[in-house]
């Protein structure tokens, strides 16, 4: 206890010995090595006008940054589906298409999975996003391949079905798998 109120004084008269312009530094750095960026942020604002493609490394960067945000949301299926179309074109997106992908990466995983799969319609100020354009376009295309009309939900609607919805007997279900 003695120790750890000696730490306090000394901090305590180091700052109050230190400059004002000092002062305000020391609270802004990070204290005993911890960052004050989470690692689950961009790091890059969407409001910054400028992302540096000019050299290789500062590129690669980037890249593994946002290829590593869109395969680990936590979300399953925002993982597969957004980390496997991130990959496929990460390396044609220009700036511009990176500060949307950005964006994107940046909306809330529920949010994202109804506007991409279709289930809801995304707000004005994201439904002009070109990397969320493309990715419904990907899914409505994956859907309309490999699945059946009408073992989709209709536009709108949750995807709440069960994989024993067609039977329907006496002591079938009412919806879904119960």
């Amino acid at each position: 206890m003695a120790s750890t109120m000696r730490v306090a004084i000394t901090v305590r008269r180091a700052l109050n010995s230190s400059p004002i312009s000092s002062k305000s530094a020391f609270f802004r750095k990070p204290l005993f090595g911890y960052s004050s960026v989470s690692p689950f942020t961009s790091h890059t604002h969407i409001n910054d006008p400028h992302i540096d493609l000019s050299n290789e490394e500062s590129k690669r960067s980037l890249f593994n940054r946002l290829l590593y945000r869109s395969k680990q949301r936590g979300f399953l299926e925002l993982d597969l589906v957004l980390g496997k179309w991130v990959e496929e074109n990460i390396h044609s997106l220009d700036e511009s298409r990176i500060k949307a992908l950005i964006q994107v990466l940046d909306l809330e995983n529920p949010d994202l999975w109804k506007w991409i799969s279709g289930q809801e319609q995304p707000p004005e100020s994201i439904s002009m996003n070109p990397v969320l354009v493309a990715l419904r376009g990907k899914v409505r295309k994956n859907l309309d391949t490999y699945s059946a009309p009408e073992t989709r939900a209709t536009p709108g609607q949750p995807w709440v079905r069960g994989w024993d919805d067609i039977k329907k007997g006496r002591d079938g279900p009412i919806t879904g798998n119960q």
